[in-house]
């Protein structure tokens, strides 16, 4: 049997098969199987990686600010000494380097001096760092294919509650992790077996589930959409593991760099933070990619992904469009089409569904209503929504004062063969209206 065959008998299995006819056990590995392809097709698309390099450059530039800011949220608990220990954890792949540089960003967070500073200084201060945060959601929303941003209130609100209650978190769960491991409890069990066993294994099982816990809560809460638990969890939990498992293999190269420092010297371990920095914040989008595809199985398909749509493609999906919001609207439907439902009504992407979406906005044709403004109805009476104003804002889309057909140079031939065209079209539709539409569809359902 040659690669091609081996292949498409993979491809069958993945796709082929009716998920809800198999016992569950080989459907939920299945559809793992397929998130984790659908994940390695977009990071062979490069964009995640390109995502991940941008927050590393971002991350140096605010990361002293972003740790004073912390500073100061600790340093009011009477816990700031807690931000060298919780430097040196997560820094720890990169063994004395990562020493090294913990001891350079607490001298830097030192010499921040809130006095000198100065209200410009202080504004300065917490704009980079809610830039970082912004970014990241930046980030976190591409991968959720969202392009909405929260408003300037919600962005102060929900980012300055990421940096203040963040550090808190962190303290108490390293303070909780200490307090276990020293307890006299603790050490009047781990010399009873089999409790000195359990709790062995229970002190290398806590890290996973603290870096499982704290994933699990930025990817419900940075993504500008609802996150469902179950989603966020299963992203976490596996990039969780990678995160611990590359942290550990990160360290055995770390070991073995020493070329790395012949070759850079001072600047080596600068280099080495930085492809940490990378490989963590890849990790992280990576796991967001699987949180993704587990809440909106649907997507996972080549065919979800297409965003280059033919001309007749584009026409034939704001018919259908057209059509479902006023057969909706028409026959008082309670339910509301949204993006996210027309896209997977008609199979096909919610990015290429917007790209028609805003077209029939631009022609003011439909309107955004309901809650958040996510769902359509239309904007107009539908006996004065006529088919041709329907096709020309396909035909109009994109176009520009700067850039369209009445710019270009005017050939009399040319010109009036699409004269004839724009006749021949305006005739077929002759005064066709989308009440036309629905009732015609109507009345064949009915015969």
């Amino acid at each position: 049997m040659n690669i091609k065959k081996i292949m498409l008998r993979i491809e069958n299995i993945l796709w082929k098969k009716d998920l809800s006819k198999l016992p569950p056990w080989q459907s939920h590995i299945i559809h793992l199987v397929r998130i984790l392809q659908a994940v390695i097709r977009d990071l062979v698309d490069g964009l995640p990686t390109l995502r991940a390099m941008s927050l590393v450059y971002t991350t140096l530039l605010s990361l002293v600010p972003l740790l004073a800011v912390s500073f100061s949220v600790l340093k009011g608990m009477g816990a700031h000494n807690e931000i060298k220990p919780m430097l040196l954890n997560m820094l720890t792949p990169l063994g004395s380097g990562g020493i090294e540089i913990t001891e350079h960003l607490l001298k830097f967070v030192d010499n921040i001096k809130v006095g000198v500073l100065g209200f410009v200084g202080i504004a300065l201060l917490f704009y980079t760092v809610i830039s970082l945060v912004q970014k990241i959601e930046r980030a976190f929303n591409f991968t959720w294919h969202i392009t909405s941003y929260r408003s300037i209130g919600q962005r102060f609100s929900d980012y300055l509650s990421v940096i203040m209650v963040g550090p808190v978190l962190v303290f108490v769960a390293i303070g909780m992790t200490a307090g276990i491991s020293n307890s006299s409890l603790v050490a009047t069990l781990s010399a009873i077996e089999p409790f000195g066993t359990l709790i062995l294994l229970l002190g290398k099982i806590i890290p996973y589930l603290l870096i499982i816990a704290a994933f699990t809560f930025i990817y419900t809460i940075i993504p500008n959409t609802k996150v469902q638990f179950s989603s966020a969890l299963t992203g976490a939990v596996i990039s969780g593991v990678l995160w611990e498992t590359t942290g550990w293999l990160f360290t055995s190269f770390v070991a073995n760099s020493a070329n790395y420092a012949a070759v850079y010297s001072g600047f080596a371990v600068l280099m080495i933070f930085m492809i940490w920095l990378y490989l963590s914040w890849l990790i992280l989008l990576t796991g967001s990619s699987i949180a993704y595809y587990h809440q909106y199985p649907e997507r996972i398909s080549n065919r979800y992904q297409m965003l280059r749509l033919s001309c007749r493609l584009r026409e034939k999906i704001a018919m259908l469009i057209m059509f479902k919001i006023a057969n909706h609207f028409h026959f008082n439907n309670p339910k509301l089409w949204t993006q996210s439902s027309l896209a997977k009504t008609l199979d096909i992407s919610s990015d290429a569904i917007e790209l028609v979406i805003k077209s029939l906005e631009a022609k003011k044709l439909i309107m955004r209503c309901g809650e958040d403004n996510g769902s359509f109805s239309p904007s107009q009476s539908l006996e004065h929504i006529a088919i041709k104003d329907i096709w020309d804002s396909v035909r109009e889309a994109e176009e520009a004062p700067y850039l369209n057909p009445k710019k270009l140079e005017s050939i009399d031939a040319i010109d009036e063969l699409l004269n004839n065209v724009d006749h021949a079209i305006t005739e077929s539709f002759a005064d066709m209206t989308l009440l036309d539409i629905v009732n015609k569809q109507r009345d064949a359902v009915a015969s």
